[in-house]
């Protein structure tokens, strides 16, 4: 008999929350096929087979978290061994049995829409296929209005041919307090209780990396502004090091990072991930965009490999395209600071003539672990990316 457990998917969880079974009791499954999806404190994972044979017994139910090493479902091998161990033993099964075991695999289809587990859960609370349910969202992801959709349209009595009698929505009274969510309320709270927060406020006039990005454009690149932060911030980290490291209070060392880890503040419907562009020092502008874009995209789908999580040295979050005008941003533990980029808005300006002029402004906000450094260090940090961000010509010069 082979236990499938709950093992550590990546950045030592110690615990999952099992979202949903892809298969059932008496289904036959091969080896590498998915068996379940779990939920960790960053991604919705799907644990595949690690052998042939009938699924025998689910052991813990949906809905349930557990610790890595749990054992959450057996699979009985084709032979019908009943043994304890760790592998699938290799078998040659009789041709009644080879035939049997083709038919069954030739009629099982596991289709797979994009979804989050709350989603899924509201689809089986309401006894909704899944499977049947039109994405709204051009990547096909399905989300819980479309469900709420599909689920009023089937309750919609019809009074008259071309007359249809609103139904109103049925909203949940409550939302679950785990997975994504609770493992970012833990994080935060650990940031707020163990950091020294201060957050330095200040405005980046983007007018020049406007018109450069629209110069591009014309030429037939497009690119997006994210990249020119991301540069922009590899080398004021590079002359402000004491912001890309990290403390460690139990050694009494800041470890400054000789990578340049960078990672993205991603609001997604169960709550914020970070993805990271790894060693963003290594990557022209144009890298960089796709690299971001991908890494969005993946995050939206909840495609991201656990790698794809981890090793952030400094953490940017763009929330400007939401209508942000500042914030106080809680720093990413255990890094040092979070820097925050706010709506980008015209507004009247004074120049150095004394000339009230129209530039494209944006409000930056950044957080900074005060243990680690001080406030003159933190301004002078973010005026040297202002400088590159607001002369464009400058930061091309840094990448020469």
């Amino acid at each position: 008999m082979l236990e499938v457990k709950l093992h550590d998917i990546g950045e030592g969880m110690t615990e999952g929350e099992i979202v949903h079974y892809l298969v059932k009791e008496g289904d036959t499954v091969k080896t590498d096929q998915p068996l379940v999806e779990v939920q960790t404190d960053k991604m919705v994972a799907e644990l595949p087979s690690p052998g042939e044979g009938t699924i025998k017994e689910i052991v813990v139910s949906e809905g349930k978290t557990v610790q890595v090493g749990t054992t959450l479902l057996l699979i009985e091998g084709e032979g019908g061994s009943s043994q304890e161990e760790e592998s699938v033993q290799e078998e040659t099964p009789s041709p009644t049995a080879t035939k049997e075991l083709t038919r069954k695999r030739m009629t099982t289809t596991i289709n797979r829409v994009l979804a989050t587990p709350y989603t899924r859960k509201i689809a089986r609370e309401n006894g909704i296929d899944i499977e049947q349910v039109p994405a709204s969202d051009p990547s096909g992801r399905v989300t819980e209005e479309d469900v709420y959709q599909f689920m009023n349209q089937d309750q919609e009595p019809v009074v008259e041919e071309t007359t249809k009698v609103p139904v109103k929505e049925t909203q949940p009274d409550e939302i679950p307090f785990r997975g994504v969510r609770k493992q970012i309320a833990t994080k935060m709270t650990k940031s707020l209780y163990t950091i020294p927060h201060v957050t330095h406020f200040d405005e980046v006039d983007l007018t020049r990396l406007m018109e450069l990005r629209e110069e591009l454009k014309a030429d037939g690149i497009s690119v997006s502004v994210p990249p020119f932060f991301v540069k922009a911030l590899v080398f004021a980290l590079k002359d402000f090091p004491v912001f890309n490291a990290e403390l460690d209070e139990e050694n009494e060392t800041i470890k400054l990072k000789k990578d340049y880890h960078i990672g993205l503040a991603t609001d997604v419907e169960d709550g914020l991930i970070v993805p990271v562009v790894h060693d963003a020092d290594q990557k022209s502008i144009h890298e960089l965009h796709d690299h971001i874009k991908e890494l969005n995209q993946k995050a939206k789908e909840g495609k991201l490999a656990p790698k794809q999580l981890k090793g952030s040295t400094f953490t940017m979050s763009n929330v400007g395209p939401l209508g942000s005008t500042g914030a106080t941003p809680i720093i990413n533990y255990p890094e040092t600071a979070l820097i925050a980029f706010h709506k980008t808005k015209k507004r009247p300006v004074v120049n150095d003539q004394d000339e009230i002029v129209i530039r494209q402004m944006m409000n930056v906000s950044m957080s900074f672990d005060h243990r680690v450094a001080d406030g003159a260090t933190a301004v002078a940090f973010t005026n040297r990316f202002m400088s590159l961000i607001e002369n464009p010509s400058k930061l091309m010069l840094e990448m020469i």
